[in-house]
């Protein structure tokens, strides 16, 4: 099977699970973990697709994303009460899908338009969109809204995978660079804290102050 499929499955595994954990901290029932695992799969997917105006988008070429979105999340609803603490997993396992899904998403940009700078926009949308739904969905603190960096990992992943790509490296090669760059980065923030110094002004003004 080829690198970019591994990593293909291995996003939507891993980000449905996240999907799942999230349903179990809200303690829905087994429909609510196959739909939360099923859209947080998918969704980054999704989006890549809908912007480079792919037709159809890759689960419903591929029905057998949505299989596997359904057993991730069945495995998780008779597991998830085994973990002490499912929060700090949901974070760690969203670094690796994030990990996974900057490589994949970009190269599906490069392939799709041979932009580099496109590559690299989804790769960093295909990542992190998922993310972002589950929390929206399940009203946890969004990923995208906590200090440590976020964003900025998926973003690095998915520039040193098209930088090694453009630069002649073989495509396991660059996606293993890009993989462990992404993680180390968000890894870092999630174990360090790192995060970039955040906007700082005077409040604003209410409205009635303005007219």
């Amino acid at each position: 099977m080829p690198v970019l499929e591994w990593l293909d499955y291995a996003g939507v595994a891993v980000f449905a699970a996240t999907g799942a954990l999230a349903a179990s901290r809200k303690q829905l029932d087994m429909i609510g973990f196959v739909f939360l695992a099923a859209v947080t799969g998918t969704g980054g997917g999704t989006f890549r697709d809908v912007v480079l105006g792919a037709a159809p988008v890759f689960w419903v070429a591929k029905p057998v994303y949505l299989l596997i979105c359904a057993g991730v999340a069945v495995a998780v609803y008779f597991t998830a009460h085994l973990v002490e603490s499912r929060y700090r997993l949901l974070v760690w396992l969203d670094a690796v899908g994030l990990s996974a899904y900057a490589v994949m998403g970009a190269a599906k940009g490069l392939a799709a338009t041979g932009s580099p700078t496109v590559a690299i926009v989804t790769g960093m949308l295909t990542a992190t969109f998922g993310g972002i739904l589950r929390d929206v969905l399940t009203g946890e603190p969004s990923v995208l809204m906590r200090p440590e960096i976020y964003v900025t990992a998926a973003l690095a992943g998915s520039a040193v995978f098209v930088g090694a790509t453009l630069m002649g490296a073989p495509l396991v090669a660059a996606s293993a660079i890009g993989v462990v760059t992404a993680f180390a980065v968000r890894g870092g923030a999630l174990r360090y804290g790192w995060a970039f110094t955040p906007y700082r002004s005077r409040p604003g003004r209410r409205p009635e102050d303005v007219m």
